[in-house]
C-alpha cells in the first residue's frame, strides 16, 4: 500500500528537523551572518552578474574568464601549501564532461575539487551563493575565474532558528522574521528552470559541473545527509552525462598540514531522458546515494596531531 502524501510530507519534515543543528550561540551568530550576507549589495550584484554571464553564454555570447589550467594551478598552490592532499583512484575521472557530485563538509570543498580535477574539461561550481561570495578572497578569485552558478537558498542554521521560534523561542522571533524577509528561498519554478537551462548549456558546450546534493553542510565525517536532492540526477538524465561520485574526507575541521583525501568513485551512467519521470530521477538518486556511502569511511577518526592554525583556516574557508 502506498503512503498518503500527508504522511510522506510529515516524515520528510521530521527528517529535515532531525538534521538541523541545535540552536546554540554559534548557530544564532551564523544565522545573523547569513542575513548580513543576504543584504550585502556588493555580493548580490556579483550573484546577479554571475547568473547573467552564464545566461549570456547560453544564448551564444562569450565570457571572459581565466583558463582552467591557470585556475587549477592557483588553487593547487594555495591548498597544497596549507594541507597534504591525497587523491585516490584518479584514473576513474572521465576525460569527457561529467557531473561531479560530492559530500559536503566545509566551504573549502569546491575549491579542493577544482584544484584536483583536470583543467579540461572546464568545471563550473553550482553552489550556495552566499558561501561562495562571503570572503573577500573568494570574491576576487571568482570574479576573475568565473565558472560559478550561484544558488540562493536558506542555510540549516537559519532553518533551525525559524523552527525554534515556531516552537516558542520568543527571543528568536525577530531573527526568524528577518530570515524569512531577507533570505531568498531560491526554490521558485522560474529559478529552477533558469538554473536547468544554464546547466544543460554547459554540458552541451562540452564542460562539466560540480555540485553537492546534500543541499547543506554535513554534520559528521563519514556520514551523508540524506535524503539527497534530486537535482543532480535530473541534470544528468536530461543531458546524458555521467555522474562522478566523489568522497571528500577530512575537510570538516581544518588545520595546517592536515591530510585531505579526495576519493574518486566509478562514474554512474544512465540512459538520457529529456523529460525524466519521478521514478527515474529517484532511482538515479538512490544509486548515487549508495555510491557515495560506499566511498565514505565507516570508521573515520580525527588524527591525533597538533591543530595548528585551526581557527584561522576554518574561518578562512567558511
Amino acid at each position: 500500500m502506498s503512503q498518503s502524501p500527508l504522511i510522506s510530507q510529515q516524515q520528510q519534515s521530521d527528517t529535515q528537523a532531525s538534521l538541523l543543528p541545535p540552536v546554540t550561540e554559534e548557530t544564532i551568530n551564523r544565522a545573523i551572518e547569513g542575513i548580513a550576507y543576504a543584504r550585502d549589495r556588493h555580493a548580490n550584484e556579483m550573484i546577479r552578474q554571475a547568473l547573467l554571464s552564464q545566461e549570456t553564454v547560453a544564448e551564444g555570447g562569450s565570457e571572459r574568464k581565466i583558463s582552467g589550467e591557470l585556475r587549477r594551478r592557483v588553487l593547487r598552490t594555495l591548498i597544497h601549501a596549507l594541507f597534504r592532499v591525497k587523491v585516490e583512484f584518479p584514473e576513474q575521472i572521465p576525460t569527457t564532461p561529467a557531473l561531479v557530485v560530492a559530500n559536503h563538509l566545509n566551504h573549502i570543498d569546491p575549491f579542493l575539487l577544482l584544484s584536483e580535477l583536470p583543467a579540461h574539461p572546464y568545471y563550473h561550481i553550482l553552489g550556495d551563493a552566499r558561501t561562495l561570495y562571503n570572503q573577500w578572497w573568494k570574491r576576487q578569485f571568482l570574479r576573475l575565474a568565473k565558472g560559478v552558478i550561484p544558488i540562493e537558498r536558506v542555510w540549516k542554521e537559519e532553518l533551525a532558528v525559524i523552527e525554534a521560534a515556531k516552537a516558542g523561542r520568543d527571543d528568536l522571533t525577530e531573527l526568524a522574521t528577518n530570515i524569512q524577509k531577507y533570505v531568498p528561498q531560491g526554490n521558485s519554478i522560474e529559478t529552477l528552470r533558469r538554473v536547468d537551462r544554464i546547466a544543460q548549456n554547459i554540458f552541451a558546450r562540452g564542460e562539466g559541473i560540480i555540485l553537492f546534493p546534500e543541499g547543506r553542510l554535513g554534520n559528521l565525517e563519514g556520514q551523508l545527509s540524506v535524503p539527497l536532492k534530486r537535482g543532480a540526477a535530473i541534470y544528468a538524465l536530461r543531458s546524458g552525462v555521467p555522474i562522478l561520485p566523489v568522497a571528500l574526507i577530512g575537510t570538516q575541521d581544518l588545520y595546517f598540514r592536515k591530510q585531505l583525501t579526495v576519493r574518486i568513485g566509478k562514474p554512474l551512467v544512465f540512459p538520457q531522458s529529456s523529460r525524466p519521470k519521478a521514478q527515474e530521477s529517484q532511482k538515479a538518486t538512490d544509486e548515487l546515494e549508495a555510491a557515495l556511502i560506499e566511498l565514505l569511511p565507516t570508521d573515520y577518526r580525527e588524527p591525533e596531531e597538533p591543530k595548528l592554525l585551526n581557527h584561522f583556516l576554518n574561518h578562512m574557508f567558511w
